[in-house]
């Protein structure tokens, strides 16, 4: 499944009219006349690709794309103008959009860049799924288990985290064994991969 299309463009034909390209593609677009309306439903919204104009009454679709920055919401954005300059397209780069195009805006490349922005949600989507699934497996482990795997992480030996713990090497083994058995892998390269992917998770 595609990822839903958001449409804010004050101009009625427009809306219309990229509405009717998309949808020949198979993409569902949902299109706003304006940053405030888009504004009022965004916290009901899926993530989606939107397509912004960048001349719009009281907020500007430049200024609607810094906002949604600021407030954490990175989804892939195409800004389209019918009055395009060098400064607002460096603006609307630097605020992480993924493509600028003047109006008239060639089919093609429209398409092209929603594709693509699709194709970035749902990488995001699977990183998203597989960095949930790696803190339900370490939130199994104990904190004894958690300190044994942060050393591993760190690419201490047993004998080594045995000295650090004050604990035996067999005790090591056997905490690593456990560890091994919840989180399904008794690869010190697996393990440092979780522990260090749970530990750059905000």
């Amino acid at each position: 499944m595609t990822a839903q299309v958001y449409l804010v463009d004050d101009d009625a034909a427009v809306r219309d009219a990229l509405s009717l390209l998309l949808s020949t593609v198979g993409m569902e677009v949902l299109a706003f006349p304006g940053p405030e309306n888009f504004l009022s439903a965004l916290p009901k919204l899926d993530p989606g690709c939107l397509i912004l104009d960048i001349r719009m009454p009281a907020i500007s679709g430049l200024k609607l794309q810094e906002r949604l920055t600021a407030s954490g919401v990175a989804w892939p954005t195409v800004v389209i103008s019918g009055h395009g300059d060098i400064e607002a397209c460096r603006k609307a780069f630097r605020n992480g959009a993924i493509d600028f195009l003047s109006k008239p805006v060639d089919e093609q490349d429209l398409i092209d860049a929603i594709q693509r922005g699709q194709a970035a949600l749902g990488r995001a989507a699977e990183a998203d799924a597989e960095r949930r699934e790696t803190m339900a497996l370490l939130s199994g482990l104990t904190p004894r288990e958690r300190e044994v795997l942060s050393l591993v992480a760190r690419g201490f030996a047993t004998r080594d985290i045995a000295g650090a713990l004050d604990v035996s090497p067999r005790t090591v083994e056997s905490h690593r064994a456990a560890i091994g058995a919840k989180l399904g892998t008794t690869s010190p390269a697996e393990m440092t991969r979780l522990w260090i992917e749970a530990e750059s998770t905000p």
